[in-house]
């Protein structure tokens, strides 16, 4: 009783208990065709989602305002550059992933100068550099799709034994992020920022070094997933990340990690990205219309979110 009781008092536990409900109200309505099919591709963009999520979910463990809302015009910034620089050769791929790399070290770090130097708060500080790093986009782009190499293409849309290996990349990277977060000291000092930043400050913990850090782990990841999406969606468009804004704050809380700060959770990103493709794709199936849908997508997020906040958070 106790362990079932432990076991329901995880917040990640509804977010994948979500998931599999859609997952098999869709596949029950339409008798199971194709339920193999919207599996593969919600382990596919839900990979993408990961992605930004593990940077935002870093980010948001540091405290209450502390949120990155420059994610998706990094997203078509690295995205952008990286795929006119290869240029389609496919000996440029290291080249590309790089630039896209240090793109988003460069963001995280315009972020944080703002944040730190000039005294604004988080919201605006990113929402306010993303204008500018979207201009960049539209002047690198000039109205340009430049394809991305083959190879790179293969690479994002390659399956093994039916698993999208792009799923199979961004789990290694959970579990990365997991024990970064768990074990190391880096980990452990973003949490304790984010549950009291004075006491932490008191403690040792040079706070402002890992909040650096942390806005440029956020922005390189950001980077990365502009990279692997232009890949996969055969090149950069402008509007690419507009979906990754709301999406990666979304994922985090549905994820359960809290808001407030001081506690993050690795294991329930996948579950919420998975959640919010197969709702998004349930509610397609079943023809709702555009207001409905959104109507309906709001409440059943708020109810996963309520259904997980009513667990025990432990570090």
């Amino acid at each position: 009783m106790s362990a079932a009781r432990r076991l329901l008092g995880q917040p990640w536990l509804w977010a994948w208990l979500g998931a599999l409900a859609v997952w098999l109200a869709t596949a029950a309505y339409t008798d199971g065709k194709g339920s193999g099919e919207v599996l593969s591709a919600a382990l596919t963009f839900g990979a993408f989602f990961v992605i930004v999520a593990l940077g935002q979910m870093f980010v948001i463990t540091l405290g209450p305002g502390n949120v990155d809302l420059s994610i998706p015009a990094c997203m078509t910034l690295a995205g952008t550059v990286s795929m006119k620089t290869m240029g389609g050769a496919a000996g440029m791929i290291p080249l590309g992933l790089a630039l896209a790399l240090a793109i988003g070290a460069a963001v995280g770090v315009t972020n944080f100068a703002l944040i730190r130097l000039l005294r604004i708060p988080p919201i605006i500080a990113t929402l306010s550099a993303s204008f500018i790093f979207q201009s960049a986009a539209i002047w690198w782009n000039r109205g340009l799709r430049v394809k991305p190499p083959q190879p790179l293409a293969d690479f994002t849309t390659a399956k093994i034994a039916g698993i999208p290996f792009i799923a199979i990349l961004v789990i290694v990277l959970a579990l990365v992020a997991h024990v970064v977060l768990t074990r190391t000291l880096y980990g452990r000092g973003v949490i304790a920022i984010g549950q009291n930043m004075r006491a932490a400050h008191l403690a040792g913990i040079r706070v402002e070094r890992i909040r650096a850090a942390t806005y440029i782990l956020c922005a390189a990841l950001a980077g990365l997933c502009g990279f692997l999406l232009a890949g996969f969606s055969g090149g950069a468009a402008l509007n690419m990340g507009e979906e990754y804004l709301l999406s990666s704050i979304a994922v985090v809380v549905i994820g359960g990690t809290s808001v407030a700060g001081g506690f993050a959770n690795v294991p329930g990103l996948w579950g919420a990205a998975l959640f919010l493709f197969l709702l998004v794709t349930m509610l397609n199936t079943f023809g709702a219309g555009a207001g409905l849908r959104m109507v309906l997508t709001g409440l059943i997020i708020i109810g996963v979110i309520v259904a997980a906040s009513g667990g025990t958070r432990k570090t």
